[in-house]
């Protein structure tokens, strides 16, 4: 059987399955959602909404057809407010603040942010203009949404940026780490294309304390921001992970948003080690790459899952199986060296940790082995140690230390937002939030500018 559903799927079938899944509003249903807000003078929805934006402001031009004027105030307060209309938990914030959730439904902001950020992208649009200059030049190292986010606003205040990324395009999570289906690369890459258009340089493929020192950093600008975001997936620390079949979830998915699609999993049994947001990308890309079977290990519950509820209901009607309480302990090989299954024990939740969660404890004589032809680890991300031991940045594991009003790190010339500062269980590391910190971060170094040159 699985091999009769070898040759039944093609490359081109395998390409449909990661097109877009929501389709977005048609003119009408937009211009219907607008006017069904009621434009509140003191919107909850702005307030529930990280990078501050005016939604009844944006909501209120597309009901007039003022698009570009809708565009223009999404983005002016959210750089990368394309993508996020589409990744962000909104039914969690602004959708979740509106007031119409007490007499009838919500306004679909995010599906609005999104009509009118697609046809800015549609029509090609420039939406802003750089600032006369400043004679001030910043380093920005990571080109994710923080690093974007920072460089955009600093951009606009008229400082000469540049910006190190080391993958091949800018954009990070929003370009490699997001899933196509959810968010295609083209959406992150006119966001990073406005960003260049306030003549933001990028040089791609340059890894800061490899390709180019940080003593050249710290000496040749007069600011840094340090927004690189999380390393690889760690290991698992089971025996068995060097065999054939076992991938890092964000590799995997790195793959997939590539065009790297390949037909290994076709009629295959998968599980996916964790239940965030990465581990749930993993799972519906296996799904979407032909495996016959994909299964969630979690060694919590769902109550205790960090991944967004709808994120979570997507998996499920992709058929994704979720075994709670369930944690592998070795991975079986076959004499090829190609993986064949997952020796799992069974768990129960203990007391609680430092992140408020339970600790999982292993129920003892649970141990039982499922069939496997390939695993994906999600369990987290590395932090990047040698890059911030380089650049000498007090930190906690990896946790790099800001002060919490000005983002400035233990060398006042060095700032840090994004991921990078985020520790577990401190601080809600999303999109719109890495966005809002890179806006703080431009805001905060030209605050210190203005102080300097009041002196």
């Amino acid at each position: 059987m699985p091999n009769e559903k070898v040759q039944r799927i093609s490359f081109s079938d395998l390409e449909k399955n990661f097109l877009e899944v929501e389709q977005g509003l048609t003119n009408n249903e937009a211009v219907e959602e607008s006017n069904r807000c009621l434009y509140c003078y003191d919107a909850p929805c702005i307030k529930a909404c990280p990078t501050g934006i005016d939604i009844p402001t944006f909501i209120k031009k597309i009901a007039s057809g003022n698009l570009l004027g809708s565009a223009k105030t999404i983005m002016s307060s959210n750089p990368v407010g394309a993508s996020c209309s589409r990744v962000c938990p909104t039914e969690e914030l602004c959708e979740g603040a509106c007031v119409l959730n007490h007499s009838t439904k919500p306004i679909m902001i995010g599906n609005l942010q999104r009509y009118a950020t697609d046809w800015a992208i549609r029509n090609e649009q420039t939406l802003f203009q750089p600032g006369d200059s400043n004679g001030r030049t910043v380093a920005v190292i990571g080109g994710g949404p923080a690093g974007l986010s920072a460089a955009r606003e600093l951009a606009r205040l008229g400082y000469d940026v540049t910006i190190f990324e080391a993958a091949e395009k800018a954009g990070g999570l929003n370009t490699y780490g997001i899933v196509s289906f959810r968010l295609p690369q083209t959406i992150s890459f006119w966001e990073v294309e406005q960003v260049e258009k306030l003549n933001v340089k990028i040089n791609t493929n340059t890894v800061v304390g490899r390709d180019v020192s940080v003593e050249e950093i710290t000496e040749n600008f007069d600011y840094v921001i340090l927004a690189v975001g999380m390393a690889h997936v760690p290991n698992l620390g089971i025996d068995g992970e060097n065999l054939n079949g076992v991938y890092d979830a964000i590799e995997f998915v790195k793959a997939t948003k590539s065009g790297q699609l390949s037909k290994d999993l076709v009629g295959k049994r998968v599980v996916v080690i964790g239940a965030g947001n990465t581990a749930i990308d993993g799972a519906t890309c296996s799904v979407r790459l032909g495996a016959d079977n994909v299964k969630i290990l979690y060694r919590r519950t769902e109550d205790e899952m960090t991944a967004y509820d709808f994120e979570y209901e997507f998996a499920k009607q992709d058929g994704v199986e979720f075994r709670w309480l369930t944690a592998p302990k070795r991975l079986i090989g076959d004499e090829a060296g190609n993986v064949k299954g997952i020796e799992c024990t069974k768990m129960m939740l203990g007391e609680p940790e430092k992140d408020g969660r339970r600790r999982p404890v292993e129920i003892e004589g649970s141990e039982h082995v499922l069939p496997v032809d390939a695993v994906v680890k999600a369990i987290g991300q590395t932090r990047h140690l040698e890059l911030i031991n380089k650049f000498g940045l007090q930190h906690e594991g990896g946790v790099v230390k800001v002060n919490q009003e000005t983002f400035q790190t233990s060398n006042p010339k060095i700032f840090a937002c994004g991921d990078v500062v985020f520790g577990k269980g401190k601080g809600d590391a999303m999109v719109v939030t890495a966005a809002q910190q890179g806006k703080n971060v431009a805001y905060a170094i030209h605050k210190q500018l203005s102080v300097v040159g009041s002196v």
